[in-house]
């Protein structure tokens, strides 16, 4: 099995009114989280997707390959279909980058489930709703690529529930993502 890990954060950040992947959480950006996080992970390959804007006053450590989205207001379908073209892997774990809790034992969690079921979608319940990172067979990589709009692969995931495994993480609180002022105001 080889993993690509995709980054996605080439987001606007509608909801927080500001650049939340900037916003400060134990003296790092939500992006540094994030990037020190795809860094270490033992995957095949690392992808940023981010945009044009937001790559040009980021460090990216040299593992990382890093792609510009250059339409972000076409939302996160553009994002996707960028990384997933850009991909060599035979599966794709998504992740975002305003999850800052997240470990990497929490994203092993994932890939040892995936490495048993490499047929499957897996992704996190946590409140018994599904939530990201997920990871993606390439026998999906179709349906990715079809995607548009500001929709991830939720729309995939639910016209696939046979194809699907849901994990419950070890660390729920981890996957805490922040859209909203308040949510980030309650990592504190």
């Amino acid at each position: 099995m080889k993993v690509t890990a995709i980054l996605l954060a080439a987001g606007q950040s509608h909801r927080m009114g500001r650049d939340k992947l900037l916003l400060d959480y134990q003296g790092k950006s939500l992006l540094r989280h994030s990037l020190d996080l795809l860094s270490n992970l033992p995957v095949h390959e690392h992808i940023v997707i981010t945009s044009q804007a937001r790559s040009e006053s980021l460090i990216i450590p040299t593992c990382l390959r890093l792609c510009i989205n250059r339409n972000p207001e076409k939302g996160l379908s553009e994002s996707i279909k960028i990384g997933v073209n850009a991909a060599s892997g035979t599966h794709y774990l998504f992740m975002t980058a305003d999850q800052p809790k997240l470990r990497l034992s929490d994203l092993m969690q994932l890939l040892y489930a995936a490495e048993s079921n490499k047929d499957k979608i897996i992704f996190p319940i946590v409140d018994f709703k599904p939530t990201t990172p997920t990871i993606f067979p390439e026998s999906f990589r179709k349906e990715l690529l079809a995607l548009t709009g500001d929709t991830g692969g939720r729309e995939i995931r639910d016209a696939n529930p046979g194809s699907c495994m849901e994990l419950m993480p070890e660390n729920p609180m981890n996957f805490t993502d922040i859209d909203r002022e308040e949510e980030y105001h309650d990592l504190f």
